[in-house]
């Protein structure tokens, strides 16, 4: 079978997040079956306009602010020509319409809607602009009946509130490279050291972490705290930290290569997960596969993620005083920290890619042999 992608970017973009992390995972699985998949997606500096990685063959063209409108003259001018087998639409902020250029057989992924929370992300004017952009798309992605991949039973559900239906749905969840994440004893620090782990974007909420650690660290002697990755959004936290009087308890890492994230990961006592909304989380399940149960918001996507009580705990998002009485709990409670990293490991070990590959395949065959 022959398989066309459309995304914002690829993996080896310096943006890239979960949403690539789960493209990369599982096409490069779905290519070791014998099959051909080609990723068209934005480019950035240094990047090579054709690639092969994993299998994928990679075609970048011009940069993400107008990439959208790329998309479907790149699908008309060269993509239809080429015959694939099915097209999926990675469907995340601004859409890509391809419902109504697309004849190809088409699916859908979608790792959560943004709705009103994009307003937490963005200025009203460019805020407004993605809200009207995903509402108008979903209608002709509804009318058309495109099947969606979803990440989580939250994700799933927030489609059906649209007016998806339920046989449209199908939920493949983020998974975790068991090779790769796991626990080393040895790595973890002898001080106290928590982190959030992931984009650096206004949505996620990172400030609730810096000004929980504000309030938690006078009580702590010698504890630390990370920002591990980049963003956006990472110079008006610093800013923060520093006027909380955090320069010497928190370390702001930038972006840092998967090796070093992982041992990262494999020192901290626990993680801290404040995003406003997410498909899944998989920061959570990689942190879990690490040894490195997480406190997380009550929301949506992250809900699915964390079992509250049993892989880690759940705090009411926006509630600093929660947050850090958490937080707080964690660091003096060793036996439930104990407790909670033995159950996260078991947790992120019922996740593997190799299933998830074997299932987007079911799908797409599916779909693919119906045209």
């Amino acid at each position: 079978m022959r398989i066309l992608i459309f995304n914002w970017q690829d993996i080896t973009n310096p943006l890239a997040g979960g949403a690539e992390v789960h493209l990369q995972n599982i096409f490069s699985r779905i290519v070791r079956r014998g099959h051909e998949v080609t990723l068209f997606c934005s480019s950035y500096p240094g990047a090579q306009s054709e690639q092969m990685l994993d299998g994928i063959r990679i075609i970048r063209k011009g940069g993400r602010q107008l990439f959208n409108y790329r998309v479907p003259a790149a699908y008309l001018r060269r993509f239809r020509r080429e015959h694939y087998d099915a097209v999926v639409d990675d469907l995340n902020k601004i859409p890509f319409f391809t419902p109504l250029y697309v004849r190809d057989p088409l699916a859908g992924i979608v790792h959560h809607l943004f709705g009103r929370s994009i307003f937490a992300e963005t200025n009203p004017l460019a805020g407004c602009y993605v809200y009207l952009m995903e509402r108008c798309a979903l209608f002709f992605y509804r009318l058309y009946r495109t099947p969606f991949f979803v990440v989580s039973p939250s994700t799933s559900a927030d489609m059906r509130r649209r007016g998806f239906r339920a046989e449209d749905l199908y939920v493949v969840y983020n998974c975790v490279d068991h090779e790769r994440h796991r626990p080393d004893p040895a790595r973890r620090s002898r001080e106290p050291l928590i982190g959030y782990f992931g984009r650096l974007k206004k949505y996620k909420g990172v400030d609730q972490f810096i000004r929980a650690v504000a309030l938690v660290h006078g009580t702590s002697p010698g504890m630390r705290a990370m920002v591990v990755g980049d963003g956006d959004d990472r110079p008006r936290l610093q800013r923060l930290a520093s006027s909380l009087g955090l320069q010497d308890v928190m370390t702001f890492t930038g972006y840092v290569a998967e090796d070093r994230k992982i041992e990262l990961l494999q020192s901290m006592w626990f993680g801290v997960t404040t995003s406003s909304k997410e498909g899944w989380g998989l920061t959570v399940l990689e942190s879990n596969a690490c040894g490195t149960p997480v406190i997380a918001s009550n929301v949506p996507g992250l809900r699915d993620a964390v079992k509250d009580g049993e892989t880690g705990l759940l705090y009411t998002h926006g509630d600093i005083d929660d947050l850090a009485g958490k937080i707080r709990r964690l660091l003096e409670d060793a036996p439930e920290r104990a407790r909670l990293t033995a159950n996260a490991i078991a947790w992120a070990g019922g996740f593997n890619w190799e299933q998830a590959a074997d299932r987007t395949l079911e799908v797409l065959s599916k779909y693919a042999a119906v045209k």
